[in-house]
């Protein structure tokens, strides 16, 4: 589904990450783990396109979309939930949703509206309520059934439980695990590293900008020192 190769990319002069190669398919999550400031979610902006490339590539189901922009990469399949929610807090539930699905047909984004509250059906309740007044686990819901209207082939999604109660964050995990079952591609950066590698397939660990360990969950799990040193043990 996505294969990035020899990936650096930062913010002006700040490189903060380099030489990153990694690959992940229809139907698996790929996780990245880091310390704060590692590259874990420039990582995710970089193949989103929204910061600076300065080298390597991205190719996307065979198709290089290395010098695409947000909005052709987005008609690709790639959709993000952004660390921080950014929904609109000023518009409502359906009209947020309606914003994600600005790139598909009515009849796909009523689809896709229908799909979404079917997932967080807290989110069918409050559909013409101002998002800015949901709790912050309805808005991390919002965001991600937002990034869903698409119909992306790849999700991106940063720190899906920051700052959420765990009854939340549970209720996220089951929609993603059941995204994954249906062949969505996932790659996901998020603190807690114990949920993570629960529900990941592979996994890559960034450091300081710097690809470190690739490879699957299940051989961390044979590796008792590895797996320690990850969880913080």
């Amino acid at each position: 589904m996505l294969e990035v190769t020899n990936l650096s990319a930062g913010y002006g002069d700040i490189v903060a990450i380099r030489d990153f190669s990694f690959s992940v398919n229809a139907g698996e999550i790929l996780t990245f783990i880091g310390a704060n400031g590692a590259g874990k979610s420039t990582t995710l902006m970089a193949i989103m396109g929204l910061v600076k490339q300065n080298s390597g590539s991205i190719v996307l189901s065979g198709e290089d979309i290395t010098d695409l922009p947000v909005e052709a990469r987005i008609e690709h399949g790639i959709a993000i939930v952004p660390e921080g929610r950014r929904i609109f807090p000023d518009l409502t539930v359906r009209e947020n949703l309606v914003v994600g699905g600005h790139s598909v047909s009515k009849h796909i984004l009523e689809q896709g509206i229908e799909t979404v509250f079917g997932y967080f059906g807290r989110l069918d309740e409050r559909a013409d309520q101002l998002a800015g007044s949901l709790s912050g686990g309805e808005q991390q819901m919002l965001a991600m059934g937002r990034a869903l209207i698409s119909q992306p082939k790849l999700l991106l999604v940063d720190e899906l439980s920051l700052g959420l109660m765990p009854k939340i964050v549970d209720e996220c995990y089951v929609v993603l695990r059941e995204l994954n079952k249906n062949g969505m591609a996932i790659i996901l950066v998020e603190q807690n590293t114990e949920r993570a590698l629960d529900v990941a397939n592979n996994v890559c660990v960034l450091e300081a900008g710097n690809p470190g360990f690739s490879g699957s969950v299940a051989e961390i799990s044979k590796d008792d020192t590895l797996l320690n040193t990850l969880l913080g043990h």
